[in-house]
């Protein structure tokens, strides 16, 4: 299954490394002076796409089941 996974990311990550640019320039103007949450994501967003793809494709009924049980059991990086 690492496989199959490791080339689904490599496919999203290359689309991801086209679209956000494109994206960034489509976004409309911040100018209001309301306060807006501008944090840091730990995750790329070719991470979490890859990561809904797989839910969809296993057919998963609950993200939150799927994500602790598959993802954070099974997909971590381990250390540096």
């Amino acid at each position: 299954m690492m496989d199959k996974t490791t080339e689904l990311f490599c496919l999203i990550d290359d689309f991801c490394q086209q679209f956000e640019p494109l994206l960034a320039q489509r976004l409309l103007d911040e100018r209001s002076d309301k306060q807006r949450r501008n944090r840091e994501c730990a995750m790329s967003l070719s991470e979490m796409t890859t990561i809904v793809v797989l839910f969809h494709t296993m057919r998963g009924r609950q993200f939150k089941a799927f994500y602790g049980g598959t993802v954070c059991r099974f997909m971590t990086v381990t250390g540096n």
